[in-house]
């Protein structure tokens, strides 16, 4: 009996044991990561934390979204687009927590055409409370103001080099604070739409760079009709997705490139234009802004990631979304990795096949259709001190910022964007010295010569006696040696002084 009460006790000290490790194993695992200098994953704390995911019956509907293609943030409201009952949907922020719907918005006042939707796709609302809704089945741009009475339309473009044939079709728009307006329209690859406030077109700006091999241009020339067609074109691509920032520049995404290009970085993902659609995005990360690096197949994953949405908060991160992988990857005003997070999936934080991106403060909310669900995300104390750290370096507090850095640095000691940013405020406050040591542990050549350059001029300014005196020195100790050397030559020389001795 004792040996059977024996071996009973061995085999469930053994089930113990084996169930320490994978239990330990499950609490440190986290799906929010990061990529060091090495391009290695890097396990992160989480930054955000799903707060509550809304579904239809949650927000109190009798009619259930139906494929919505869109979500906006307006004070504290938020519209969605919900493109498959053609009706947009308005709804308040109570609380942190809770959402309530204030009213369906399905039809307007006024204007020759039909006073209802068709499958709109996207809402923008000025500071004067007007509408701009891309009423993409009806082929406008719908201008109302906030009692829901028609303004004006915006149509197809009057352009000889746009196919007769094609039909208006916006996608996706923002508006800027002059009431100008920018497009994307499906089948228009030369960059975004422009109209002015009275709904004059006056072109189009920011269309991708297209590259091409002279001798595919060649070939080309000489194939056959039937062999042109099977061949890639040397076209623009459309993009995927717009935001306009705080300050007036407009963030464009596209998943539309392949992986070689986005690898070499020949082509680009994100970018960020100006009035004139010039892309001035900085790339001083490490790494190409495409997403996760590894590109191929596994995991449930196949190809690239690709951006179907971005939004900009106020600290100059931006925010991109990843339909193919359900995650979301966050970038500084540098280029520099701050947080990847999210899959496939439908768990809460996991998404099927998210389309649209909006933040409201540092909250963030994503749109799945499939799901017909919004998901509410809120900064964690980790991400909390990580933004307090970016703020105050944009404020100033260089001093603050370093400190904020240091608590991050305590918290994640992979952090790279942490050791960086302590350095960068360092730099700030003229300790070129300790700065420099920062940026050579994580491999920032461009700051670390920033610091250099400054930290030998402060240098030169300390030691400009000393350097004066060994360069006089240098100069003039061979100079009065030589000197008394030729008078000694000449007094040997002199026959006077020879006849003498």
């Amino acid at each position: 009996m004792k040996a059977k009460i024996a071996k009973i006790s061995a085999v469930m000290m053994s089930i113990l044991i084996l169930m320490i490790p994978m239990t330990a194993f499950a609490e440190e695992t986290s799906y929010t990561y990061i990529y060091d200098y090495w391009g290695d994953v890097q396990d992160s704390p989480d930054l955000y934390s799903v707060c509550r995911v809304f579904t239809s019956s949650d927000l109190g509907l009798d009619v259930m979204l139906k494929n919505p293609q869109s979500i906006y943030c307006y004070k504290d409201l938020i519209y969605i687009c919900d493109s498959g009952n053609n009706r947009i949907v308005e709804m308040k922020r109570t609380s942190t927590e809770t959402m309530e719907v204030v009213r369906i918005i399905d039809s307007f006042q006024g204007g020759e055409g039909p006073n209802t939707f068709s499958n709109p796709t996207d809402i923008a609302v000025s500071e004067e409370g007007e509408f701009f809704i891309a009423d993409q089945g009806n082929a406008r741009i719908l201008k109302l103001d906030s009692g829901l009475n028609y303004m004006m339309e915006f149509v197809k473009p009057v352009d000889n080099t746009l196919d007769k044939d094609l039909v208006f079709q916006p996608k996706k728009l923002v508006i800027d604070t002059a009431g100008r307006v920018y497009c994307i329209a499906t089948g228009i690859n030369k960059g975004l739409v422009k109209y002015e406030s009275d709904g004059t077109f006056s072109g189009f700006i920011g269309a991708t760079p297209v590259d091409f091999d002279w001798t595919d241009y060649v070939w080309k020339k000489l194939a056959t009709q039937a062999q042109r067609a099977l061949m890639e074109s040397f076209v623009p691509t459309e993009y995927d997705n717009l935001f306009m920032d705080q300050e007036g520049f407009i963030y464009v995404v596209t998943g539309a490139p392949d992986d070689a290009d986005l690898k070499t970085g020949e082509a680009d993902a994100v970018r960020k234009l100006n009035l004139i659609g010039n892309d001035i995005l900085v790339r001083n990360g490490e790494w190409n802004i495409v997403g996760d690096l590894y590109m191929g197949s596994g995991g449930g994953y196949d190809g690239h990631s690709y951006f179907a949405d971005v939004t900009v908060l106020d600290n100059d991160i931006y925010v991109c979304l990843d339909r193919n992988r359900g995650r979301l990857f966050g970038y500084d005003d540098q280029g520099n990795m701050v947080f990847a997070f999210g899959g496939a999936g439908n768990m809460d934080g996991y998404f099927r096949q998210p389309v649209s991106l909006e933040h409201s403060g540092y909250d963030l909310l994503v749109l799945d259709p499939l799901d017909g669900a919004i998901t509410l995300m809120i900064p964690t104390e980790y991400g909390k001190l990580v933004y307090q750290a970016i703020d105050q370096f944009d404020q100033g507090d260089y001093t603050g910022s370093g400190e904020s850095w240091e608590q991050v640095m305590q918290i994640n000691g992979n952090y790279d964007l942490a050791y960086i940013g302590i350095g960068r405020s360092l730099l700030r406050q003229e300790r070129y010295r300790e700065a420099m040591d920062y940026f050579e542990l994580k491999y920032d050549d461009e700051n670390y010569s920033k610091a250099y350059k400054q930290y030998r001029k402060e240098w030169v300014e300390e030691h400009i006696v000393i350097i004066v005196i060994v360069i006089l020195a240098l100069f003039l100790v061979p100079m009065t040696v030589g000197r008394i050397k030729a008078i000694k030559h000449e007094i040997d020389t002199d026959e006077f002084f020879t006849r003498r001795n």
